[in-house]
């Protein structure tokens, strides 16, 4: 699923993000991916984090640095307590600081019934879309220069909209960083620091294929207004241009969605 880039959309880069430091989680697929890649090409340096994918962050740099861009790769398994905090320190070790922060790794682990979840179910689904996110950020504001340093969280168009069949219990871990996304912009406002959030919709990446039945999966693209699933591709722009001080300066404490109409609110 998802789509490489091309060699002509590799040479689109500009120097916007020249001498930024970025890091993104989940950045070996989808995405992720797609996010770093962006960032890498238009100036900043990055560190892709990963989980398991060693692969995929590899391809990851490797389209990075084949666009003239510079990256390193960080390993956590950010379920465990402390990994948050432990790779935005790793991040900013690596990049020699740190000015745009990307939490975007998370993941729906399983689609099952509410009235089916257990304690077990909870905790893993907090463990991997919550305390990281809070975690990382915490971490990352004192590094962050007022007017420079931001914040992107990505949550989901299930925050809006509710989960489609199993899926409530990640939608209320994104509703979760959606609201804390909104409470982190107002506290950190007066040290200039931005926060915002991304909420992509249906979009062609491994977690849909892994977690979403096909029959489901084609029934989401019906409803789509625009015609088709959204691409990693998709939500990179709207992170370069929230991360951007010269086009997104007076912007925070927002969500943009980007889903194809599906959700218009």
């Amino acid at each position: 699923m998802g789509r490489a880039l091309s060699e002509a959309q590799m040479n689109e880069g500009t120097p916007e993000f020249d001498g930024f430091r970025v890091l993104v989680t989940g950045a070996s697929s989808g995405i992720g991916a797609a996010i770093a890649v962006g960032f890498g090409l238009r100036g900043a340096i990055v560190g892709c984090h990963f989980n398991a994918n060693e692969e995929g962050v590899v391809a990851t740099v490797a389209a990075i640095h084949k666009g003239g861009g510079d990256a390193v790769s960080l390993q956590a398994d950010l379920s465990s307590r402390g990994a948050g905090t432990r790779v935005v320190e790793a991040a900013a070790a690596a990049l020699g600081g740190l000015d745009v922060l990307v939490n975007n790794a998370g993941d729906m682990r399983e689609r099952k019934p509410l009235a089916d979840v257990d304690d077990d179910d909870l905790d893993r689904m907090v463990d991997l879309n919550v305390r990281p996110v809070v975690a990382a950020c915490r971490a990352a504001i004192p590094l962050l220069a007022p007017g420079r340093g931001s914040i992107i969280n990505v949550t989901s168009i299930s925050a809006r909209s509710g989960a489609s069949a199993g899926g409530n219990l990640y939608a209320a871990a994104k509703s979760f960083v959606a609201g804390y996304t909104r409470g982190l912009a107002r506290e950190l406002a007066p040290q200039r620091i931005r926060v915002n959030a991304i909420a992509p919709g249906v979009i062609d990446t491994p977690l849909h294929a892994r977690r979403t039945d096909p029959a489901l999966f084609a029934r989401l693209k019906d409803s789509i207004p625009l015609g088709r699933v959204g691409l990693a591709e998709d939500c990179a722009g709207a992170a370069l241009y929230l991360a951007s001080p010269a086009l997104a300066g007076f912007v925070t404490g927002q969500t943009i969605d980007v889903n194809g109409g599906q959700w218009i609110g």
